[in-house]
């Protein structure tokens, strides 16, 4: 009886908000320093970071997702300020923010379709027998969707701030603070949380 109680049971802490902040780090630096004039240095800024954040799991031979696309982002970002003409990105340099908001937003999302990102994280905490239990499976999945629908707002939020000049302010940072608060927040609190209602 005690065996199948353990193995039914929830990791104590399926992902860490820090772990999963860690990641999103070079992402929310792009987002905070770009602007018409200092996306470039914000591309720079959040490719050193990118690779400054992941080189000790790369050496370890761990690879999470979003690691991996911010890498592979911002130095395509960077280059294309280096190759090209800046009259022929001012598209980027209108969009940036709303861009980077929209591709993490797809791979946050899009990773529901086969293994949740935040699962990639809980792993390393978690012992390998829970990794397909109902409950780790869950609790990743809507953490997972709770982050990528908080990008999907970060993303709205940020093209309005294009739209409408008079709340950029407002649109380009409050809402997106509060929106990552609320998530860390609630990475934080849900996997507990769940776990009570589950066992």
């Amino acid at each position: 009886m005690a065996q199948q109680t353990e193995t039914k049971a929830p990791p104590e802490k399926p992902v860490g908000a820090g772990s999963v902040f860690l990641s999103f780090a070079p992402w929310i630096i792009f987002g905070v320093v770009a602007s018409p004039s200092t996306w470039e240095y914000a591309a720079l800024a959040a490719l050193i970071a990118a690779i400054v954040l992941s080189g000790k799991d790369i050496a370890r031979r761990r690879f999470y997702l979003l690691d991996m696309v911010g890498i592979v982002f911002f130095a395509v970002i960077s280059v294309l300020a280096l190759a090209l003409d800046r009259s022929q990105l001012l598209w980027l340099e209108t969009y940036a923010q709303v861009i980077s908001n929209g591709v993490i937003a797809v791979v946050a999302l899009g990773s529901l379709l086969k293994d949740p990102f935040t699962a990639q994280y809980a792993r390393q905490q978690t012992p390998r027998d829970l990794w397909n239990s109902p409950v780790f499976l869950h609790i990743n999945r809507v953490l997972t969707a709770a982050w990528g629908a908080v990008f999907v707002l970060m993303a709205l939020s940020t093209w309005l701030a294009i739209r409408v000049p008079s709340l950029d302010d407002w649109l380009d940072w409050v809402v997106p603070v509060v929106l990552l608060v609320a998530v860390v927040k609630f990475t934080e609190r849900y996997p507990e949380a769940y776990k009570a209602r589950a066992v």
